[in-house]
């Protein structure tokens, strides 16, 4: 009861994106019950022509009869294809607004959706399952209405031409209905397989191409071709099946209407012979017989899309219906200019059940420079997540100038902050427009005076485009160090009153990384920031240095305090440098 509740609910859903073309679709199904008005009265001209005038030889009203089909068929013709061409805008204009919906939407989402969520699998969603609804659409329009109109009034006209051939041609029909109701409860599942074993090879081969340099560094072609075959093999498999129930929604129901034919044509004979009906009446239920069956076939055609379809619109509003966790309080208000001071006062957060802060305080002054290190997974990027509120703490507090973040709006918070994560992300734009992404009304001095604070305008010049040179997707074009300057010159253009550099020059060459130092000393200024490096040469002259471990604060201080209490960061230091003379 609840799969057909939640079944009947999903497809209200879908056609409630007609709404706002409600007066476009009136106009269609107007134009189409003109043409199934004229369709419905064809076989009465037959009648017509046979009873009346072939028997009596009146050739003048035989001309008559002709001329008025001929002329109301090209009628139809026409109507017709004014139909067509509007049906094919509304449903495209709906297709596109759910899929603007459904992109505007992930936007939104918080990062806990992603990080349990393929790309391949959301892009699946964005494109395949949207398009399935096109088909949906135009049928729902052109069939359902018009269709079930068409077979109402030809049951009646049957009906009052001979009730006893009426009932004869309808005798299979509730076996065919029972009929569909099973396969539909098998095809629905298996479609929903299809879609599912799509989706996973989409996956698959978008983060195949992805770490194509990986693949080909390991000599790993085979496997991934021996993966990419099974999936691919495994989503044929389920189509076919899907495909296979799928077909015998037409094979009963062209059994159907041979066997109610050959009913009628049986009883017809012996009516003819009882003098009970004419030869023009029988001519012209066979019409009508044809024109009952073909809205049952054309309505099982859209029954069967409906099932085939409502699987993807199912896995659609999976996604319109995951609620952001990071969202606007109630009362949220427009974040201040912000001064920089940042307060934690006891945060807890965890990953699902995997703790990674535990009751973690610290006050930062505005304008301080505060390094985070540690050993991997201790919690250093967990904190300037939280900063920039892209996840919430379970328990606790986060404060910028004694605000509570959970009160202000999003984009006035994110707006003052300039962030540079690990992942150095570039658009398949120019660079320019990269780096423009940090400010977008930026104007192009503006551009090239950040790139020139961090040192990339001398290699950007000598690009063969300079700022105008587009890089392919994820900058692959540039060197992993030209990337990161890129990225940093994007994040400081921002003008940000508070810095986040996470692993900002981990990738950057020791002479790039030199200048890079000079450009940071001059944007720190005036300016709260966190920086986490595993260089530690590069976080010496921070304000305080924070030692994470376990998701705590073990040590805090500056450089030369920290080293002369020999503990945990003192050993990170020595170890490192041990290591560089080893490598030396």
């Amino acid at each position: 009861m609840n799969l057909k509740f939640e079944k009947t609910k999903t497809i209200l859903r879908i056609f409630s994106y007609l709404k706002p073309f409600f007066k476009q679709t009136i106009m269609v199904i107007f134009l189409m019950i003109i043409v199934m008005g004229i369709n419905l009265i064809n076989p009465y001209f037959f009648k017509i022509a046979i009873d009346k005038y072939i028997a009596n030889n009146n050739l003048n009203g035989l001309i008559i009869v002709g001329v008025a089909v001929m002329f109301l068929n090209l009628l139809s013709l026409f109507i017709s294809r004014m139909r067509i061409i509007l049906m094919g805008k509304i449903t495209n204009k709906i297709v596109v607004n759910i899929r603007h919906e459904l992109y505007e939407h992930i936007q939104k989402l918080s990062f806990s959706f992603f990080d349990t969520k393929p790309v391949g699998k959301i892009l699946a969603r964005v494109v395949n399952d949207v398009n399935s609804l096109q088909q949906l659409f135009s049928n729902s329009i052109t069939s359902l209405v018009p269709e079930f109109l068409t077979l109402v009034f030809v049951a009646i006209i049957m009906f009052s031409m001979n009730f006893k051939l009426a009932l004869a041609s309808m005798i299979i029909l509730p076996f065919l209905l029972f009929g569909l109701f099973l396969i539909e409860n098998i095809s629905r599942k298996r479609w929903m397989n299809y879609r599912k074993n799509r989706s996973e090879l989409n996956a698959f081969t978008h983060e195949d191409i992805s770490g194509i340099r990986i693949i080909k560094s390991f000599t790993a072609e085979n496997k991934t071709n021996k993966k990419f075959r099974f999936l691919t093999q495994k989503m044929m498999n389920s189509f076919v099946n899907a495909v296979k129930i799928n077909d015998w929604f037409w094979a009963m129901v062209l059994v159907s209407w041979g066997i109610g034919s050959v009913v009628v044509f049986y009883l017809s004979t012996k009516m003819i012979d009882l003098n009970e009906i004419t030869v023009g009446t029988v001519v012209a239920f066979i019409g009508y017989i044809g024109m009952f069956w073909r809205p049952i076939m054309n309505l099982s055609n859209f029954y069967n899309s409906l099932v085939t379809n409502i699987s993807a619109a199912e896995r659609i509003f999976e996604i319109l219906d995951t609620k952001p966790l990071i969202v606007n309080s109630k009362n949220a208000r427009i974040m201040p200019e912000i001064k920089g001071k940042v307060e934690f006062k006891n945060v807890y957060f965890s990953y699902d059940k995997e703790i990674i802060l535990k009751d973690m305080s610290f006050k930062v002054n505005a304008g301080e420079t505060i390094a985070l290190v540690g050993p991997t997974g201790a919690g250093k990027t967990t904190v300037i997540n939280l900063i920039s509120r892209f996840y919430d703490p379970q328990k606790g507090k986060i404060l910028i100038d004694g605000i509570d973040i959970k009160n202000v709006d999003l984009e006035s918070l994110r707006s003052q902050m300039g962030i540079m994560l690990q992942d150095t992300f570039l658009f398949s734009d120019t660079i320019k427009e990269n780096i423009r992404y940090g400010k977008l009304d930026a104007t192009d001095e503006e551009i090239i005076n950040v790139a020139k604070a961090v040192h990339a305008h001398e290699f950007i010049m000598k690009l063969e485009k300079g700022y105008d040179t587009k890089v392919n997707e994820r900058g692959v074009r540039l060197s992993i160090g030209e990337r990161q300057l890129i990225s940093f010159a994007r994040a400081l253009l921002a003008n940000p009153k508070i810095l986040i550099l996470d692993e900002a020059t981990s990738n950057i060459d020791t002479h790039t990384e030199k200048l890079v130092q000079d450009g940071i000393k001059k944007l720190l200024k005036g300016r709260t920031s966190f920086v986490i490096a595993h260089r530690l040469s590069t976080i010496r002259n921070a304000d305080r240095i924070f030692y994470i471990d376990n998701g705590k604060i073990i040590e805090s201080g500056n450089h030369d305090e920290l080293m002369s209490k020999k503990g945990f960061y003192y050993n990170l230091y020595l170890s490192q440098f041990k290591f560089l003379e080893i490598g030396a």
